[in-house]
């Protein structure tokens, strides 16, 4: 704990209001409604605007654009806000040469009140807009509405009190001690006038009564010094906390104040000077800061908060840095990263129609275990990853893919291994039985102790050991539940809720594609599973419905143009003796034909296929996805994980069609390059 001084040694610099802030009181401001939307209308009873009736019936969003934003520092942006019956309100960063916004935060709670939304915007060295969208619900009486935007230069949970809705921070209903805004003239208690948090026993009305401060949900990764000044009495009485707390409700301790019996603090009424204090945080995924103050009686004092800062450089300078995930994510294209391995073996497949190849790209490298050419009897395959802080949540993803005609029960299992001596504990073990498929594995690990991943194959004997493929290791901070449920990314589609924004052409072609999951019902053509998961859905042609030369074109949603190179990058599944054609197309409204930007024909095998294409156009487009099928039913094309990104496409960029390999057998070994 840190010694005690006077407030007045303390400075907290007013945030200043940056462009983009609007009190909508008698002006719009600088933001504009977009044209090709419903308005926003300023309300002539209060001072907000608000969307809340449908032209047609198939609009029903209202989209608001903002000015230019040029800030290079860190900053704030405060929403007060109110949604009602079934409307949705989100809030998107926009920068050119982007053919997507960025989602930064978004609602659909509905609300009789107004509700305050803080989302941090990051340093920024390029200039953006704030776009806000809000669309309507389909029940009477939907609307959305915003009374103030605040952008300022500062982090999100910093707060001095001093403005009616408290940066956001919010009391943890409790029926009876809840924290108070307190205000004070008297000098020797606050250095001059004032705001600051209070919470006072006197509102204990049973044993143990706790009340809880919460800070607004960070919305980005950080990481730094938290600063604040408190005040106690009758210390000995109570106990005041700071905890952090995830999306999970998962409590983690960060500070708790000295009791009486520290010799570093004077305790005596007379000392009524704010204490300050500093905590290192490390906040890798959204989080709230929890003041607690916990009584067990009337007569237990009080405490009082105020001037909460950050800063991004630690407290002190031995602070190790937030552990970087991304050592443990491996592809196996170029080798084993930071992986050590007791018989696993590095392979590649060259696209065929027996044998399935890796998962990163169809044609790369992955590893395998129990090969023909490994197989013994009472042989265990470890893969160690990494070693991993303890304390610390993590979301282990990979996929495995069962090979060969052997066993399939238990090939594969994950265990959690630790250099003390502990004995690992295993947290996974394969169930699904569906062969030259890559299924998808998403764990949430937390461990107290320092730990490595280690994936373990088992061969008890050889008429009944199986062998495994695995690939694709990423590890990231944070509950793969709560990662899994976080903001969309527009510019990517796995097809797995929706078609998002793709549609069909109703005029230019014969046939519609078709959203599938597991095969498709004509045999020996089409996927097994699609390449998100395994065992999710992907977009298809069913050529059992359609005649010789008939098309399926797809249509993207309208795409902004950039001056800049633009990544298309998707995967596509080519299997069947009768495959025709798929294409890719450029369509700009101002050329009769559509431009031609990729193209691949005839069965190209049983993976999925990664395709990369580079391409620029300045003026707004479509991407045009046209499937043609083959000479018999055995025609299926399947497309899946449509990503679009700003700049040339990262590695692996092919410009060329994969030719097809009849090499291979069913056991995986002829058309297998080992490593």
């Amino acid at each position: 704990m840190l010694s005690f001084y006077v407030l007045s040694l303390i400075v907290t610099a007013k945030a200043e209001l940056l462009p983009g802030s609007c009190s909508f009181q008698e002006s719009i401001c600088d933001y504009m409604s977009d044209p090709a939307f419903l308005s926003w209308t300023l309300d002539s009873s209060g001072h907000f605007i608000t969307a809340e009736e449908r032209v047609q019936e198939d609009q029903g969003k209202a989209v608001l654009l903002g000015p230019d934003v040029d800030q290079q520092d860190w900053s704030c942006f405060r929403m007060v806000y109110q949604v009602t019956a079934g409307a949705s309100l989100q809030v998107q960063k926009r920068t050119d040469g982007e053919s997507f916004d960025q989602v930064l935060w978004t609602t659909q709670t509905p609300s009789d009140s107004w509700l305050i939304a803080s989302i941090d915007l990051q340093n920024s060295t390029e200039t953006f807009k704030i776009v806000i969208e809000g669309k309507l619900g389909e029940e009477e009486g939907s609307s959305v509405s915003i009374y103030e935007i605040k952008i300022s230069d500062k982090y999100c949970i910093e707060c001095d009190f001093e403005e009616a809705h408290l940066c956001g921070y919010t009391n943890q209903r409790n029926r009876y001690m809840n924290w108070r805004v307190g205000r004070s003239d008297d000098a020797t208690l606050t250095d001059g006038a004032g705001q600051y948090m209070c919470v006072n026993s006197t509102d204990t009305k049973s044993f143990q009564e706790v009340a809880e401060l919460v800070s607004p949900m960070t919305t980005v990764p950080m990481s730094g010094c938290l600063s604040f000044q408190y005040q106690q009495d009758h210390a000995g009485d109570h106990l005041f906390s700071l905890f952090s707390r995830d999306q999970a409700g998962q409590y983690q301790e960060l500070w708790r104040a000295d009791l009486p019996g520290n010799k570093h603090v004077d305790w005596s009424p007379e000392a009524r000077v704010w204490i300050p204090v500093q905590v290192d945080l490390k906040a890798p995924y959204p989080i709230e800061l929890v003041f607690e103050g916990a009584f067990n009686s009337p007569h237990g004092g009080y405490v009082l908060l105020d001037d909460i800062s950050f800063s991004p450089e630690f407290c002190h300078a031995g602070t190790e840095p937030t552990f970087d995930p991304s050592i443990a994510n491996c592809d196996f294209e170029s080798g084993y990263c930071q992986y050590v391995q007791t018989l696993w073996r590095r392979v590649s497949v060259k696209p065929n129609i027996y044998s399935a190849g890796d998962h990163t790209t169809g044609a790369g490298s992955f590893l395998l275990a129990n090969s023909r050419s490994s197989l013994q009897s009472g042989y265990i395959s470890r893969l160690f990853g990494p070693l991993m802080p303890g304390n610390q949540k993590y979301c282990l993803k990979f996929f495995y893919s069962l090979r060969g005609l052997s066993g399939t029960d238990q090939v594969l299992s994950a265990y959690l291994y630790y250099r003390d001596g502990t004995k690992q504990e295993q947290i996974w073990s394969q169930n699904e039985k569906i062969r030259n498929v890559w299924i998808a594995v998403e764990l949430t690990i937390q461990s107290q102790k320092n730990a490595q991943v280690v994936f373990i194959s088992t061969c008890k004997n050889v008429w009944s050991c199986g062998s495994v493929g695995l690939d694709d290791i990423e590890v990231s901070l944070g509950d793969c539940a709560l990662l899994a449920s976080s903001l969309s990314v527009p510019s990517h589609c796995d097809f797995e809720t929706d078609l998002c924004g793709y549609t069909q052409d109703k005029e230019g072609d014969s046939s519609d594609w078709m959203l599938a999951r597991g095969p498709t019902p004509t045999s020996y053509t089409g996927p097994r599973g699609d390449h998100t998961t395994g065992l999710g859905h992907y977009l298809h042609i069913e050529a059992s419905v359609m005649l010789p030369g008939h098309k399926a074109r797809l249509f993207s949603s309208s795409l902004r143009g950039s001056r800049e190179p633009q990544c298309l990058q998707f995967y596509y599944h080519m299997y069947g003796s009768g495959i025709g054609q798929l294409s890719v197309y450029l369509q700009t409204g101002q050329e009769n034909e559509d431009k031609l930007l990729w193209m691949s024909h005839g069965e190209q095998g049983i993976s999925w296929l990664r395709a990369s294409i580079n391409y620029q156009y300045d003026q707004q487009h479509q991407i045009v996805f046209e499937a043609t099928r083959g000479a018999s039913v055995r025609s299926d094309i399947a497309i899946d994980d449509v990503i679009f990104e700003r700049g040339i496409c990262r590695e692996y960029a092919d410009d060329h069609t994969p030719h097809l390999s009849l090499s291979g057998d069913n056991n995986d070994i002829q058309s297998m390059t080992f490593k």
